[in-house]
């Protein structure tokens, strides 16, 4: 059900194109856990919906966290030191949010099922996501990544390093029907040895065993197109361009 590693990204999935995605309006930065709250329920109601975002510094995990004794207590320091802790509702493993960081967020309405379309959603993601990087020159591959946070066999790589995290949750909604949640973190030109130390200091803490490496993840702004017809590549920019790709993107199932 992955796309084989080290290979180039495929096109999204076939089949009959559908409209793209209606970007809601976010200003500064966003609490992530209200914002997929927001969208899951505009989806829920119909049409499809994204939004590009930023967070401010925080450290995101997914419930299976909660199972370390000292979690909660360890929550209280984490956010005394101005990083504080969110708990989401996709699965994988912690990721670490900050500024130069981009995310998008799709949520869509289908009758779909998840065995069939759990494959096709990330496909969707990573070619919309793709198609973003175009207009800087860069060229991902959908591949794991040793040492990233949060691991996954559709990260987006840019020469074997980390540079995009993507996860999907699906609520049912009906008897025959879900909302699909579906999200990518991108590191643009974010602090990535504060990002890297801030999640093995917390990993550390609760006393697991993962540690991760600043060698394993990369920013787009190092690896973009150096020509000179290229535009710049910075936050905005490129939240910009991920916009306009959510907005002509096909809905994945």
């Amino acid at each position: 059900m992955w796309a084989a590693e080290g290979t180039a990204l495929p096109e999204a999935a076939g089949g009959p194109p559908r409209p793209g995605f209606a970007l809601l309006p976010t200003a500064g930065t966003q609490d992530d856990l209200a914002l997929e709250q927001r969208l899951l329920d505009q989806a829920a109601e119909g049409g499809a919906f994204a939004a590009v975002w930023e967070c401010h510094p925080a450290l995101v995990v997914p419930p299976t966290y909660r199972r370390f004794e000292r979690f909660e207590a360890l929550c209280e320091r984490s956010a005394a030191e101005g990083w504080p802790v969110a708990v989401r509702r996709s699965g994988g493993g912690l990721v670490p949010q900050g500024p130069g960081m981009v995310n998008l967020s799709l949520a869509w309405r289908t009758p779909a099922r998840l065995s069939d379309a759990m494959e096709p959603v990330y496909l969707g993601l990573c070619a919309l996501l793709q198609h973003a990087f175009d207009g800087f020159g860069v060229q991902a591959r959908a591949q794991a990544v040793e040492g990233s946070f949060c691991d996954g066999r559709f990260n987006l790589a840019l020469d074997g390093r980390k540079a995009v995290g993507t996860a999907q949750y699906w609520k049912r909604i009906s008897a025959t029907e879900h909302v699909v949640l579906a999200h990518a973190c991108v590191l643009v030109e974010a602090d990535l040895a504060l990002l890297v130390h801030r999640a093995n200091a917390f990993e550390a803490r609760l006393g697991s065993d993962k540690q991760y490496s600043v060698d394993a993840v990369a920013n787009l702004a190092d690896c973009a197109s150096a020509a000179p017809t290229a535009p710049a590549l910075s936050a905005c920019s490129f939240s910009q361009r991920l916009a306009q790709a959510a907005a002509q993107a096909p809905l994945p199932c």
